[in-house]
């Protein structure tokens, strides 16, 4: 059980690392704003492609919308520490301002 723990986490990290290197400055950091800011973009987009199939599907909508809040909330942060970082990320990711 703890070898498939420890496989799940390590793939997990490597995944999160492969997400988008042009955002991360360094190659292990999955907890800067930037990293986090493009792992709930995918996340979001794999929920929004599922929600296209099962629109009934309202637990999965409630999990959407709280992971587009989470972003909201980074980007936010993003702007107000570093614009030109914010800038950068909306226009890589192909994010609009809210």
């Amino acid at each position: 059980m703890q070898k498939k723990v420890n496989k799940y986490y390590y793939e997990e990290t490597r995944r999160k690392m492969s997400l988008n290197s042009s955002l991360i400055y360094k190659k292990e950091d999955t907890g800067s704003t930037e990293s986090q800011v493009a792992f709930l973009t995918n996340i979001i987009s794999k929920l929004t492609s599922h929600l296209k199939l099962h629109p009934k599907d309202y637990s999965s909508q409630r999990g959407l919308w709280k992971l587009l809040g989470k972003r909201k909330r980074l980007l936010r942060y993003l702007s107000r520490k570093d614009m030109p970082s914010y800038t950068r990320i909306s226009t890589t990711l192909g994010i609009r301002k809210s």
